[in-house]
């Protein structure tokens, strides 16, 4: 009778693949983790109330983000400035990288027009190609739309 040996050769067929599963099962909660987080990033330095527009809503584009407060608080992106000259700078900088060079201005609908126009100059000497103003859709009264 011949002997049979028990070793590698016998484990070798048993390992023919790798299981992606687990693999597969990370990556989507990793995928879901960063599609409720984004949002969460690209909150603005400081809340502001809106003006009320009837306006199209524009396409979410590489867009630089400055904001005014009614108190003369400044922001750009998620980042608080004191004044338009720490602003400038940076806003600069920001231009430079930028593809798009939109920028929207969030500015508190009491904020003064004088601060507005200002910033609305500023970033156009900084190198902005396009600007917009953000605005907040009036709520429909009566569930329709005029």
């Amino acid at each position: 009778m011949a002997e049979r040996k028990i070793g590698a050769g016998d484990d070798e067929e048993l390992m023919s693949g790798i299981n992606v599963a687990p693999l597969v099962d990370v990556c989507l909660v990793l995928v879901i983790i960063f599609m409720v987080t984004a949002p969460l990033l690209s909150n603005p330095a400081f809340k502001v109330e809106l003006p009320k527009a009837r306006t199209q809503e524009g396409e979410e584009k590489d867009k630089i983000t400055l904001s005014l407060g009614a108190d003369n608080r400044f922001g750009l992106d998620s980042t608080e400035f004191k004044s338009l000259d720490e602003l400038t700078p940076k806003l600069k900088e920001r231009l430079a990288e930028s593809e798009s060079k939109l920028v929207v201005l969030r500015a508190d609908r009491n904020a003064f027009s004088g601060q507005l126009t200002e910033l609305m100059a500023r970033a156009k000497e900084a190198g902005a190609e396009s600007l917009t103003i953000a605005t907040e859709q009036p709520k429909a009264a009566g569930g329709g739309k005029k």
